[in-house]
Order: structure tokens, then C-alpha cells, then sequence
């Protein structure tokens, strides 16, 4: 059954720089340098915001890519507008733990003050220590930028909240056909991240950072894409998707969808973008659809396991 509610990972300033100050006022924001009221600046679609704010944020931070601009006004809108009353937010609190609360009021522009674009928030008495996390909820709430939704571990989240031990790989994405594939696949991300340099993509490309941050479980408006890269001379842009046992047909669609968004809202008017899907096996039927995508690349992973002084 779906979630009435939705799940947001808040961050509260830099490396939580804001936690103390947010948990003992009862709020969360954001700020971004848009020193504005937003309040009728506040559509219901946050395309429209983001065309009319990526150009003022631009113009304050001439240092910063449309990537880094793209990041900031989505993430000023959600904050502001897309979190609805009765959603839950977790929040590190720098120190390994999130606090959790549910936001209980509109946006209210706070000047002079931290994060003065703000939501209330009524925080609960409980936390959750981020090593009681599946890796999956992990990696989601380690996810690039400021917030990223994380619904689709709700049912993780309420059992962490109810101080049971949640699975340690989960999955309710209902396109999964191979739930073993998804389990390992959810580890070979973490993997990739950590071991980009020396992998064959590695040799053209980087993973997309900001401010530190590696761009994974990058936030879009049909969900969060596994890893966004760019090349070494910044003219390609490259979204990188795990099959994690999925449908051949969904994996495509959802590599298409990501492409089109980083298209439109991310690159710059010189930047291309492609795609890449990664499997465990050799799947004709994406093989197939690719044939008429010639921007998207299809390959396998191998993993190799010995033992040493046996």
C-alpha cells in the first residue's frame, strides 16, 4: 500500500552546521543567497520556479555550474513549497544521528536570520542512528545536495521509528523482477562510487561533485538517478543506471527520462548528454531497445572473489 506521506533527508546548513539552532526552534530551511520573500513566488510545478530563479541565483554565484544552480533552486522549492504539512523530514545531526520531525505549517520567509526561507517543524522524541539504516536508506540519505526524497523507505523508516531492526536490503519498487540482482546491485553502487577512478569510465569521466558531495541518488522529478557524471573537459554530461533487477523496458524508459530532465533543467547549451546502463547479465531485450538510442550504452559487470593464502 503506497505511503499516505512522503520522506524528505533535510540537510541543516553545510556538514549540519545549522542542526542545533533548527532542532531547538522547531524548523527547517534553506537559504541559497535568494535574500527574498518567496511567499508569492511559490508555484505549484517547480520547472516554473526554477526558470525564473536559476538565472537570479546565477547572477550571485557567477562561480557556480547550471548543474550547481539547478541543485540550489530545486532544493529551495522543495524545502519551500513540494514538502506538504504532515510529511517527515530526518535530519543528521552532525554526529551520526537524525532527528525526525513533521513539518506543521507553510513557508514563512525569516530575514536576517539562518536559513530564513523556513517550515515548521514539530520534531519527535526519538532518533535514528544512520549505522541502524539499510544500505540502500544509506546511500539516499548520503544522496548530493540539500534534500532528497526518501518514500520509497517508508516502510523502513516507520519500523526504525518503532525501534524494530529493519531489513538490511529492501525493495518496493515494483519493477523489480530479480530481487537478487537488486540486492547486489544496491552494493555495486556504493562499490562504483568508491572505485571510479580505476573502472573503465573512469579514464572520461568524473563523478559529478558540489561542494564535496559525489552526485548520486541525484534528485529529478521522476526520481533519484544513481550516479551523474561529467567529462574531464565538461562537455558531456553522463547518467549512469543500475538495472538492479528491474525490467528491461523500465530500466530504458527511466535512463530516457533522466536524460531528458538532465537535458533540460542541468546542462549548459554546449553540453550533450548520454547514458549508460549497467548489468549483471547479457539482456537482449535492452540491447534491442538501445539500437535506435544511440546515446545510451549498455554494459555488464563482472565480479571476481578470491582467496588469499588459503
Amino acid at each position: 500500500m503506497k505511503s499516505v506521506k512522503s520522506y524528505y533527508r533535510v540537510m541543516l546548513g553545510r556538514k549540519s552546521i545549522y542542526a542545533a539552532e533548527c532542532f531547538a526552534g522547531n524548523f527547517i530551511g534553506t537559504d541559497f543567497g535568494i535574500d527574498q520573500d518567496l511567499t508569492n513566488k511559490l508555484p505549484e510545478e517547480w520547472r516554473a520556479f526554477n526558470r525564473e530563479f536559476i538565472p537570479i541565483f546565477l547572477a550571485k554565484h557567477p562561480d557556480k555550474s547550471k548543474i550547481s544552480a539547478g541543485l540550489a533552486c530545486g532544493a529551495l522549492w522543495t524545502v519551500s513549497k513540494g514538502i506538504k504539512k504532515g510529511d517527515i523530514v530526518l535530519c543528521p545531526d552532525g554526529a551520526g544521528q537524525y532527528r525526525v520531525g513533521e513539518v506543521s505549517g507553510d513557508y514563512t520567509y525569516e530575514a536576517g536570520k539562518v536559513l530564513f526561507h523556513r517550515r515548521p517543524v514539530q520534531w519527535l522524541s526519538v532518533a535514528i542512528d544512520r549505522a541502524a539504516m539499510s544500505e540502500a536508506l544509506q546511500n539516499s540519505t548520503g544522496s548530493i545536495g540539500t534534500v532528497s526524497d526518501i518514500s520509497r523507505y517508508h516502510e523502513e523508516i516507520e519500523k526504525l521509528l518503532g525501534g524494530v531492526s529493519a531489513p538490511k536490503l529492501i525493495s518496493t519498487d515494483e519493477t523489480v523482477e530479480d530481487p537478487s540482482a537488486f540486492a547486489l546491485e544496491e552494493h555495486l553502487e556504493d562499490f562504483l562510487v568508491k572505485n571510479w577512478a580505476q573502472t573503465e569510465l573512469g579514464k572520461e569521466y568524473e563523478i559529478y561533485e558540489e561542494d564535496g558531495e559525489k552526485a548520486r541518488q541525484y534528485q529529478t522529478d521522476t526520481g533519484p538517478l544513481d550516479i551523474l557524471a561529467i567529462s574531464k573537459d565538461k562537455k558531456r554530461l553522463l547518467v549512469v543506471e543500475l538495472k538492479k533487477g528491474r525490467a528491461s523496458d523500465a530500466v530504458v524508459g527511466q535512463t530516457l527520462r533522466y536524460m531528458s530532465f538532465v537535458q533540460e533543467m542541468l546542462a549548459e547549451k554546449d553540453q550533450t548528454v548520454q547514458g549508460i546502463i549497467i548489468a549483471r547479465e547479457e539482456d537482449p531485450r535492452i540491447r534491442r531497445a538501445l539500437a535506435m538510442v544511440p546515446n545510451i550504452r549498455f554494459c555488464r559487470y563482472q565480479v571476481t572473489f578470491k582467496l588469499i593464502g588459503a
